[in-house]
């Protein structure tokens, strides 16, 4: 197998490789939406070690929290390594309208899905306004 080498991207990938071990935790990009009655937050944390994966609610606080470590073979030695390792963190504040106890969370291929269901009292509903001469229904 024959390889080139490019002076420019290994010094690249070396300087990168430093700012990641400095600049820790790493970037954990998430998606959020509503779905109906509930939100749904998917973040990426690929190759994380589901044991270490750790989600928390401290008050109106969410927090993840993840742990990627590197398969060390013994004797090994490295031609490339550039799948990042470290520590994975994002927080995020819940909002009043949201079932903090109905809050679950699952890890598949790569993917942490945190589903928060939206509490009864933040759910859309009619009003009823009545009148003296006859009761009528608003929608709000």
């Amino acid at each position: 197998m024959a390889m080139t080498l490019d002076p420019i991207s290994q010094l690249d990938r070396f300087a990168a490789s430093v700012l990641d071990s400095v600049c820790a935790p790493r970037l954990m990009p998430v998606d959020l939406y509503r779905d109906g009655d509930q939100y749904v937050l998917h973040a990426d944390i690929p190759g994380a070690d589901p044991g270490s994966i750790d989600v928390d609610l401290d008050g109106s606080q969410l927090s993840i929290r993840a742990q990627r470590t590197a398969g060390i073979a013994e004797g090994a030695r490295w031609i490339a390594r550039e799948r990042g390792t470290g520590s994975y963190f994002r927080q995020f504040t819940l909002g009043d309208g949201v079932d903090l106890e109905g809050i679950s969370a699952t890890y598949d291929s790569g993917v942490l899905s945190v589903t928060i269901p939206v509490s009864e009292r933040a759910k859309p509903r009619k009003i009823r306004v009545e009148s003296a001469d006859q009761p009528d229904m608003i929608n709000v």
